[in-house]
């Protein structure tokens, strides 16, 4: 079991189980770091541009443009989609959760450890309670939300603790690329 909670980390540790130091330093670095960006690398970029072709398409059936990418382990893709809400008629159908539900129906599991979550926007509270429950291990971002932002700009899911489960946040790849979006996609709405 891969614990990334500090307090369950302590009660673990308080009763005698052991725990890897992988383990503890997975959970200090999400916490104590809500937001990572020492730690891009150029495949975050590469994946960032896949989730940004999935927003365009999105945004070419007149979708809110917000794409998002899953990967496991060895950097394979298990998943990758865009915002369908308007289609769809379904509230939850944004980027993040379309992927989730993908890459869980592929492996047969709704936990999805060691992957990666790669998505054009920062995920709002729904997406990341969803991402907290399916134990995903890392999220990058790529455009900050600051009216709905639930990982570092208005609240801290994911990396405050509160819940069973943190992941280690990466911000603002290729953000500015991402906003635009975005904004070009509102503007023509006005």
């Amino acid at each position: 079991m891969f614990r990334t909670d500090i307090g369950l980390l302590a009660s673990h540790l308080a009763a005698g189980e052991i725990v890897s130091d992988r383990e503890i330093g997975w959970c200090l670095m999400a916490s104590s770091f809500p937001e990572n960006n020492s730690a891009v690398c150029s495949e975050d970029i590469a994946l960032m541009r896949l989730a940004i072709v999935r927003a365009g398409e999105a945004a070419a059936m007149g979708e809110v443009p917000v794409g998002a990418v899953l990967v496991g382990r060895e950097g394979d893709i298990l998943a990758a989609a865009g915002n369908n809400c308007i289609q769809a008629h379904d509230p939850s159908g944004h980027a993040e959760m379309r992927a989730l539900r993908q890459a869980a129906e592929k492996i047969g599991n709704y936990r999805l450890p060691g992957t990666t979550m790669v998505v054009t926007l920062e995920p709002c509270a729904m997406c990341a309670a969803a991402l907290v429950h399916a134990r995903v291990e890392r999220v990058v971002f790529g455009a900050h939300d600051p009216k709905a932002g639930a990982l570092v700009s208005k609240y801290r899911i994911g990396s405050d603790g509160l819940l069973n489960h943190c992941f280690v946040i990466t911000g603002g790849v290729l953000g500015k690329e991402c906003g635009q979006l975005l904004k070009n996609f509102f503007r023509s709405r006005r």
